[in-house]
């Protein structure tokens, strides 16, 4: 099992914090980066929002450990966040995971998306195959630490909500699509 630590406290690349928000990099935010209410809960990202599930046969399932200041933070889920306006789920996937968690966008293939679409709202889970192995790593301060998990052991992590509802499913199809064993 591969893991990448966090930087420590006053080594992060992105600058110092913004004032009383330690948790944000400076710089402008993207339209997209807000919540959407409605009558079937709050989401975040107003155009939706996209993840990216890489499977890599050697390694597993790269699973992010969600930073403690993000919503559901402490959980384990994918590298994602919300679309840009006018920005497909699958190039909003991609983008988040590199800036996330350095996931070359070259080196993977795309298997299947999955919609959760709750009508003013939706999140599309990518599943990708990694081409060839690569190294994850931190690359934004949205995340504790990176792993990879093998395909038996997600559910013994302490998953984000949305992403332990998907993962059955998301399961299946990707043993369906892509033959796996259990030895990762």
């Amino acid at each position: 099992m591969d893991s990448t630590a966090a930087p420590r406290a006053g080594e992060s690349p992105f600058a110092r914090p913004v004032s009383g928000d330690p948790r944000r990099p400076l710089g402008p935010r993207d339209p997209g980066d807000a919540w959407v209410d409605g009558d079937r809960g709050r989401f975040w990202g107003r155009f939706g929002s996209a993840g990216l599930l890489v499977h890599d046969a050697g390694k597993g399932i790269l699973l992010q450990h969600r930073a403690l200041w993000s919503h559901q933070g402490g959980t384990w889920g994918l590298p994602g966040g919300a679309l840009h306006h006018g920005e497909a789920a699958i190039d909003g996937a991609l983008r988040e995971a590199q800036e996330e968690a350095a996931v070359p966008p070259e080196n993977v293939r795309v298997l299947f998306t999955s919609v959760f679409d709750v009508g003013y709202w939706s999140y599309t889970t990518v599943v990708v195959e990694a081409l060839r192995p690569f190294e994850a790593a931190i690359s934004d301060p949205e995340s504790l630490e990176l792993q990879w998990v093998g395909i038996d052991a997600v559910v013994g992590k302490e998953l984000h909500p949305g992403f332990a509802a998907a993962w059955p499913g998301l399961r299946s199809r990707l043993t369906e699509t892509r033959p796996i064993t259990s030895s990762v």
